[in-house]
């Protein structure tokens, strides 16, 4: 269900109360991200969020995008044990020697997959044939076939926190799937699903 904000908008009820959530929603949620640095940027805070609020982690993304060096993927590949020391320390991100070390990790997964085509043409070679039209929070699936296809092909190229459910929510993020309920001002809008 949507609920209807003060500018006669619909909106889920996640992103109906919070003003940075509801600019996220409004504005980028399901938009089509289709540059490198961007979807390593989208994966990256993607397994960073696990287990906590994406409220958090973005209020925290100024200081991971400053952390991370703008999630360069040449840049974070080159990180050494001075830098996971130096990112531990940063109090302005999620300290987490594991995220940590696997968005590292994953930043050269991401160098060396560009011999394959590259992180893009990987990730959105998982577009379902068709995307789920939900009605309500509950209809909104946490996971897909093409998640946990996604999950596999990622882990077997090395990349680390790329489970079924932190893909299918990278999926939603970056526009692969349109789960804005129907009846949101945002359902559509991505011009991948008509």
């Amino acid at each position: 269900m949507t609920v209807v904000g003060e500018d006669g908008l619909a909106r889920p009820a996640w992103a109906s109360v919070d003003p940075l959530l509801r600019e996220y929603y409004d504005t980028e949620w399901g938009m089509p991200v289709r540059d490198e640095r961007g979807l390593f940027e989208r994966l990256s805070l993607e397994a960073f969020q696990s287990g906590l609020s994406w409220v958090t982690i973005l209020r925290k993304r100024p200081a991971f995008r400053a952390a991370f060096d703008d999630f360069d993927p040449d840049t974070v590949a080159g990180y050494d044990a001075r830098e996971v020391e130096r990112l531990m320390g940063d109090a302005g991100i999620v300290r987490n020697r594991r995220k940590v070390e696997a968005t590292i990790g994953n930043a050269r997964a991401t160098v060396a997959l560009r011999v394959e085509g590259g992180l893009v043409d990987l990730v959105w070679s998982f577009r379902p044939a068709a995307t789920p039209a939900p009605t309500s929070y509950d209809d909104v699936p946490t996971r897909s076939a093409e998640s946990v296809a996604l999950s596999k092909a990622l882990r077997a190229r090395g990349f680390g926190f790329v489970g079924p459910t932190t893909m299918f929510a990278l999926m939603e993020a970056v526009g692969i799937v349109d789960t804005h309920l129907v009846g949101s001002h945002r359902r559509g809008s991505s011009g991948v699903w008509a």
